[in-house]
């Protein structure tokens, strides 16, 4: 197993370079980042923890979060259970998130190369899924994020996601302190925008009237799939999670950036859900209409699609910089700026397919599917860099080291499959809806299985391997 060369000169034509290259040099240094999977020197870092609450805050703040929030009430939840529910899965998928971002001021290294130490060379396969996942992702966002632009503006809705999914891809080809520096402004603007929104709906909807229509073990089974569903969102940042701290200093505070990024995730993911089950009935299919309808038009409801429209942009943004990341992982040799310009690409058909037919019925399927891999990748990370913390007895990464302590793929991969395939009978999707599912009445259990599935499978397999 072999790391790309460490340069901090920017990178020359030819193969050999291609995940090096230019990096920022401080705060505002917003010249496009060329670096890709190779660790960020010491020498080179910069900033401070507190810029991870609203790297992981402004992204989170878009109609993708609000319509997921809607669907405890569409299962049949009363306000108040559907409520817990997102507050419960939400923070169950924020910590593995928060903890794992701690991970790039030690080693420099984004989250997908990182996995690299558990994986060996196997790690392709779940460079791939989150390739596939960053693009699935774009598609979600951009549905909400083209629809607003195009009602704004007045175009055709494909013409909408057209101008999305090319403003994100210049974002993403940019890079690293581009987005950071974004997300920063639109951290105020966003808030502000869905204050206004929330102030709205206080008007208007009134949640504590609808009574939940699920009783007994149907309540409890969509209980546990809103659940789900709020833990798949705050985990599908898990595998991106150093991608934003690797330039921070080693000397950065780590319980510091721990907090600061749960607080992000957690505070903005359950505001906007929150948001989605207060006012289910106002947003339906067409969510972008529902809030111009709920600002009562005119120069109100212009600037909350255009604030819709910013979000999608800010969190797809984040989803071409790692996606471009997991590509090269994959020992593909392309540019980092121009493998985040391909996602975006690729995600502008994916959001035309959800768009042609049941739009809640396939924001399900794919929000659901996107993830299912997430929770048995954490774990074989986790218990990787566990070993590897004991075996260096309390001294500091030095990711040289650990590179000359390779893993063999098997082990890693052998418990990534067999996770995912024993959270099979768990899964509740509209495609597919698994034998233990049906029998726990709706309850998705898939991803606390896949986790623990993984923890027990790796943890022995990995320590006979050593032995």
């Amino acid at each position: 197993m072999s790391w790309p060369h460490a340069r901090t000169e920017p990178a020359v034509a030819g193969p050999r370079h291609v995940f090096d290259g230019r990096m920022p040099t401080a705060p505002g240094d917003l010249r496009m980042e060329a670096r890709g999977i190779t660790p960020v020197p010491e020498d080179s870092r910069y900033g401070g923890p507190g810029r991870l609450f609203t790297v992981w805050f402004a992204p989170n703040l878009t109609m993708t979060g609000v319509f997921t929030g809607t669907v405890g009430i569409a299962l049949g939840l009363d306000a108040a259970t559907a409520l817990a529910a997102v507050v419960l899965g939400t923070l169950l998928g924020a910590v593995p998130t928060a903890y794992l971002g701690t991970w790039g001021n030690r080693t420099g290294a984004a989250q997908m190369p990182l996995a690299r130490l558990a994986f060996g060379g196997a790690v392709t396969v779940p460079a791939a899924l989150q390739w596939l996942s960053s693009i699935a992702w774009d598609a979600l966002i951009g549905l909400f994020g083209g629809e607003a632009l195009a009602q704004l503006c007045g175009w055709p809705f494909w013409a909408g996601v057209l101008v999305m999914m090319a403003g994100q891809g210049a974002l993403g080809v940019l890079g690293y302190e581009a987005i950071h520096r974004l997300q920063t402004v639109m951290t105020f603007a966003l808030a502000a925008a869905f204050t206004v929104l929330a102030v709205k709906l206080l008007d208007h909807a009134h949640p504590a009237a609808t009574a939940g229509t699920a009783h007994g073990a149907d309540r409890a089974g969509a209980f546990v799939l809103t659940c789900t569903i709020a833990l798949s969102l705050a985990l599908s940042w898990a595998p991106y999670a150093s991608d934003f701290s690797r330039y921070l200093p080693r000397s950065a505070s780590r319980p510091r950036m721990f907090w600061c990024t749960l607080l992000g995730i957690g505070l903005s993911f359950v505001a906007v859900q929150a948001l989605g089950l207060w006012g289910a009935a106002e947003f339906t299919d067409q969510t972008a209409h529902g809030v111009d309808t709920l600002l009562g038009g005119g120069p109100l409801g212009a600037f909350g699609l255009l604030s819709i429209a910013l979000a999608a942009l800010c969190s797809n943004a984040m989803n071409d910089y790692s996606g471009s990341l997991a590509l090269q992982t994959m020992g593909v040799r392309l540019p980092r700026p121009l493998a985040a310009a391909l996602a975006a690409l690729l995600g502008f058909p994916l959001v035309l397919w959800m768009h042609a037919a049941d739009t809640t019925a396939r924001f399900q399927n794919v929000l659901l599917f996107v993830g299912y891999w997430i929770p048995a990748f954490v774990a074989i990370v986790v218990v990787d860099w566990a070993a590897r913390a004991r075996a260096r007895g309390g001294r500091p990464v030095e990711l040289s080291h650990e590179t000359a302590r390779p893993q063999s793929w098997w082990p890693a991969l052998t418990a990534f499959v067999v996770a995912f395939a024993v959270s099979v009978p768990f899964m509740n999707t509209g495609l597919y809806t698994g034998p233990a599912a049906q029998a726990l009445h709706g309850a998705d259990l898939a991803y606390p299985v896949g986790f623990v599935t993984a923890l027990l499978v790796y943890a022995p397999l990995r320590a006979r391997r050593r032995r």
